[in-house]
């Protein structure tokens, strides 16, 4: 392993005296390469790939190694410099670390809590991570995979009209108007470091559990602005007063919701609409919602008769996310509506990658993960809001 990392920084220092190289000809003869140059350049080359070669059969060499040895190598079980193994107190500041913790912008061995944690004795094969909130929004609007940066939707919207005609009179012009949304794809995405050390010395592995993190994060992230996003380089919220979706019904009070302000809600859309209606609203709100009961004294919130079905409100789906506003004044808490006018353009799915040469000087290790999306109302008449009171 020694030897990997030697010829690492080697590449990396031959990578980064090769760059120097060619931006120092920019300027020179207007750009031209002379012979002399391009051999100097194609040496440095063949240099970087021979070493890229070497290092390519060392790791291959080293994996099988690793399968032959794994069932009597241990893993470090000490935090570098530390001196603490695994004590009860150790492992109490372990789970501490679990709870709730995102990714780190750096990982590394020698610091507990960008790393250090994943390495404790007494739970070097497992690891327990926090539960994340169920992301709701593609699992009720509008899938749309595009190869294109922009997606064009055309609108027709629900107007115009048809006349009756006497014998012999002309037939009167329908006009008929269009409007036209665009879905963009807009990137989203983050990196984080990790010491080689840590990716040597750690019980988990790593890259996997890096990658299904960073799915946690951007799916979260996109719930959150599928809710509440201003459409500023991201795509736009439903919640949101430039988010599409008009107000259904109002509340008369600023800190509860009526039987009546859920009917007018439910009433607000067309009639062909509520066919494949659903509800979007906060957990908090649906707190609320369990106590209000109908004119015949019966609760308007009913748990889901199985585990793969939704809970209903007034005999429709409900389907909670943390992000939507909880209930406040003039907040808007509650959408009801046919989701599937909500369109969701996946330009590409999440890309992750490993950075092994960027970082190489620091013996660092780069993981980055995008993705390109955009979210948008395309029917605003298809959803409603409930807003909240001012008083």
């Amino acid at each position: 392993m020694d030897e990997i990392l030697v010829l690492r920084d080697k590449r990396a220092a031959l990578v980064k005296e090769t760059r120097a190289f060619l931006d120092s000809l920019r300027d020179v003869n207007n750009g031209i390469v002379s012979p002399e140059n391009e051999a100097i350049y194609n040496k440095k080359e063949a240099e970087i790939t021979a070493i890229t070669e070497k290092i390519e059969m060392l790791e291959r060499f080293q994996h099988i190694e690793n399968k032959l040895t794994g069932g009597i190598t241990k893993p470090l079980v000490t935090a570098p410099g530390s001196g603490v193994r695994g004590t009860s107190e150790y492992a109490q500041a372990f789970w501490n670390a679990m709870r709730g913790r995102g990714v780190s912008n750096a990982l590394s061995v020698g610091v507990d809590t960008s790393g250090g944690y994943l390495v404790p004795e007494e739970f070097a094969n497992e690891l327990v991570q926090a539960l994340q909130e169920q992301n709701i929004f593609r699992a009720i609007a509008r899938l749309v995979p595009t190869s294109r940066e922009k997606l064009k939707v055309p609108i027709s919207n629900s107007d115009g009209a048809v006349n009756w005609i006497g014998e012999n009179m002309p037939i009167p012009e329908t006009t008929m108007t269009f409007n036209q949304i665009v879905l963009n794809a807009y990137k989203l995405g983050g990196l984080i470091k990790s010491s080689t050390e840590l990716l040597e010395d750690s019980a988990f592995p790593l890259e996997q559990f890096v990658a299904g993190r960073f799915a946690q994060l951007i799916g979260a992230e996109e719930e959150r602005t599928f809710c509440v996003g201003d459409g500023n380089d991201k795509p736009t919220g439903i919640f949101t007063d430039a988010g599409g979706a008009e107000i259904g019904a109002t509340a008369t009070s600023a800190t509860a919701i009526t039987f009546d302000d859920v009917i007018d809600l439910m009433h607000s859309i067309k009639k062909p609409y509520r066919g494949k209606a659903v509800f979007v609203t906060n957990d908090s709100t649906i707190r609320e919602l369990r106590k209000i009961k109908d004119n015949n004294g019966q609760y308007i919130w009913q748990p889901a008769v199985k585990d793969v079905t939704p809970d209903t409100v007034v005999g429709r789906p409900v389907y909670t996310s943390p992000f939507v506003p909880e209930i406040a004044a003039e907040a808007l808490v509650m959408a009801f509506g046919d989701f599937s006018y909500y369109w969701i353009s996946d330009r590409r799915e999440m890309r992750f990658k490993v950075l092994n040469e960027r970082y190489a000087e620091n013996d660092q290790v780069g993981f980055y993960a995008t993705q390109r999306v955009d979210g948008k109302l395309v029917l605003p008449e298809a959803v409603k809001l409930l807003k909240m009171g001012d008083d």
